[in-house]
Order: C-alpha cells, then structure tokens, then sequence
C-alpha cells in the first residue's frame, strides 16, 4: 500500500499511488476525482465516524473489516470498512501502462489453475460482467489455489480467509463516466492495460 491506511482511533485516507489521470484514456482523470476524492474519503469518513469511542477505535483496518463481518449489529460499520479497504486494495491493483501478462510462479500457477493466461482473462470479464448490481471481481489464493470470485456490494474476500491478489471495481461510479453501460468494455481494458501484475505477483510469494 502507498501508506499506512491507520493510526490509533482514527482511518487515514490513503494517497493514489499514481497522479489523477496515469490511468487515462481507460479511468479518465474525472472518473478519479469522483470515486477516489468523493466515493472513497466518504467511506473512511462514515469509518471513522462510526468507530469513534469503540473498542475498534484502536484496530487497524483490516482488523475492523474481519471483527465487523463477524457482528450483524456492526453491519454498517462493516459496509464502510470494507468498502474503505477494497478501494486502497483496488488503486494498487492497477498501475500507469500495466496490464499485460504476470511472469516467474504467478504466471505457472494461473496456467495451472486455469489452463492459460486467456482463461484466467476471460474468468475475470465473465464475474465482473455477471455480477448484479455493484461489486467486485477477484483473482485470490484460497489455501493455495487461484480462484476467480465476485462479490456483491461491500463484501470482501478478505472477510472469507482468503488471500486477494487483485481486484476489480464494478460499481458504476468507477466506469459510468467514461463507459456508460459498457460495463464489459470497461473491465476488459483494465485487465489490458491496467493492471499491475508485478503487485499481484508480490502478493503471491506471501501465500
């Protein structure tokens, strides 16, 4: 991550770890404005908010995230948490000319979990696109395996025991600017040329 996304009482709202249009012309620099300076900062403000004089006050995030999915009466704490997580996770999970293919053992295990770098590719189009309403798609390790997953709304795998190795935002703040209803065009350029495989890789070797 750019920084740490924590302190005592109190969810810091994390840096881009890019400039506001590095992801141009796939998430153009408005698009950004938006989701990061509006959808984000409002999560880990209600976070915060929500927080405020309880024991998870003194939690890191993921630590709030695992602790609230596990207490239906924190459920809107766990909404915005989550929500808070997934877009740090999400911003370094695409970089300025990524996309591409992984290389080394990410590449070997996704043409062993899946048969091919295409088919991994395609996995991830046929979740993102097949998800009703908003969302996530996922590539994670799931004790050891590659797994193709999404979820609805705030939900996070992290939440599951599984380990994220990248992710893709489908709610339609993160597209509809710049893709309308396109939602399929949007995530297959993405995974074309944003996504920061090196990362991905590095999350890898910690499994």
């Amino acid at each position: 991550m750019t920084q740490p996304a924590t302190s005592v009482s109190h969810i810091l709202m994390p840096r881009l770890p890019y400039p506001d249009n590095a992801l141009e012309p796939v998430i153009s620099a408005k698009t950004i404005s938006f989701h990061h300076g509006k959808h984000h900062q409002t999560y880990v403000d209600k976070t915060n908010d929500l927080i405020k004089n309880t024991p998870l006050a003194t939690l890191s995030l993921e630590e709030i995230v695992k602790a609230a999915a596990k207490n239906d009466a924190q459920k809107a704490i766990f909404n915005n948490a989550a929500q808070a997580w997934n877009h740090d996770f999400y911003w370094n999970s695409l970089k300025q000319n990524g996309g591409g293919q992984p290389r080394g053992d990410l590449l070997k295990k996704i043409e062993g979990d899946f048969g091919g770098f295409d088919a991994l590719a395609k996995a991830l189009v046929d979740e993102a696109v097949s998800r009703f309403g908003s969302g996530w798609a996922w590539l994670v390790a799931d004790h050891g395996q590659l797994k193709v997953m999404s979820t609805a709304n705030a939900d996070t795998p992290l939440a599951l025991g599984l380990t994220p190795l990248l992710t893709i935002d489908v709610w339609e703040h993160a597209y509809y600017l710049d893709y309308q209803n396109r939602r399929a065009d949007h995530v297959k350029a993405v995974i074309e040329k944003l996504i920061d495989w090196d990362r991905a890789a590095a999350r890898f070797k910690m499994v």
